[in-house]
């Protein structure tokens, strides 16, 4: 066995020698892989007498050692030899600069416009409970929203403490409105911007998660007013200084009143064209004053307190301010795509 060992070594020694660096991962398999002769050979030390045992395992393992220092070296001075033929005269290659995401440019971009009318920005959780996300948002238990179909509802087991209700995915920011009222005292001035979850089929214009920004304000003596200047300051702020608003009626059970938000199409200028169907606006938020009877499920009096909200889609906003017609651009992740995002 002796002999043996001695002819492996001198086998590898000759072959790691001439070797090219393709070569060495197979060299080293086939001298100290699992299945390599010296492998074999230390499976066979049982079948020797005691005597001989100590020595030729200490041979084996000498050889073992040998041949991976060679490997090593050999590794190395290849490494070296190429390296001293790189030409550094030669011109760098180009590196890959990356951007913020378009959703995050547009997220950031609203929330510093609300940031400079003393908006401070609030996160909320993603899982919520049903008094949280309906409940206390004076949506009842017969309301299509709540239905099975409508909302992620989550296993039993992962309820935590505290909560009021089945779990669920938030489909909806306002849960962080009520949290924030329960816990914090007027005069309030809140940002909440985050992802929601709603069960619908994916298409240009729907996805099962996208992202929200709500805003909200509660103190003495607001009115429908100033709902409407801050909508427009904020309007001007993130599309053109000529952008007008047209507010219409709508029913939220959150806010009473309530209504729809139209700016003036950003491609024709209120003329008319594809983009905004002809009609020359395009629908971007929803707002009105906040309810009664959600302040007083925050333990907020309403009789001394007002307030009002609004609640847009980012990627809405974002489809708009880009021209992009398919949402699900947003979140395939090509490269082309994203890239053109660089320069802001």
């Amino acid at each position: 066995m002796e002999e043996e060992i001695l002819k492996i070594k001198k086998e590898a020694v000759q072959q790691i020698t001439a070797a090219t660096a393709a070569e060495l991962e197979s060299l080293h398999i086939k001298f100290l892989g699992r299945k390599s002769l010296l492998a074999q050979l230390t499976a066979r030390l049982r079948e020797l007498p005691p005597a001989q045992k100590p020595l030729i395992g200490r041979l084996i393992n000498e050889t073992k050692r040998t041949i991976e220092q060679m490997l090593e070296e050999k590794s190395g001075a290849l490494a070296k030899a190429e390296g001293e033929e790189f030409d550094l005269t030669l011109p760098a290659l180009p590196q890959a600069c990356g951007s913020l995401h378009p959703l995050t440019l547009v997220a950031e971009e609203i929330e510093e416009v609300f940031k400079n009318l003393g908006f401070v920005v609030a996160e909320g959780d993603e899982i919520e409970d049903e008094d949280h996300n309906f409940s206390a948002l004076n949506i009842p238990l017969e309301h299509p929203s709540r239905d099975m179909f409508d909302t992620f509802y989550l296993e039993e087991g992962l309820h935590k403490k505290e909560t009021q209700g089945r779990l669920l995915l938030r489909s909806h920011t306002s849960p962080a409105q009520i949290r924030v009222m329960r816990n914090l005292r007027p005069p309030l001035a809140v940002l909440v911007p985050g992802r929601v979850y709603r069960p619908d089929a994916v298409d240009a214009t729907h996805s099962f998660m996208f992202h929200q920004i709500e805003g909200f304000a509660v103190d003495r003596d607001l009115r429908f007013s100033d709902l409407k200047g801050v909508l427009i300051n904020f309007a001007r702020k993130l599309f053109t200084a000529e952008t007008q608003l047209r507010f219409r009626p709508s029913f939220f059970p959150f806010t009473e009143p309530s209504a729809e938000v139209d700016i003036s199409c950003i491609i024709c200028k209120g003329k008319g064209c594809t983009v905004c169907k002809g009609n020359g606006w395009l629908e971007v938020l929803g707002c009105g004053m906040i309810h009664p009877r959600v302040l007083q499920a925050c333990g907020i009096d309403s009789k001394k307190w007002q307030g009002y909200a609004f609640g847009m889609g980012v990627e809405r906003i974002a489809m708009l301010k880009f021209g992009i017609d398919d949402i699900r651009l947003f979140y395939n992740n090509h490269k082309k795509f994203l890239e053109q995002f660089n320069a802001f």
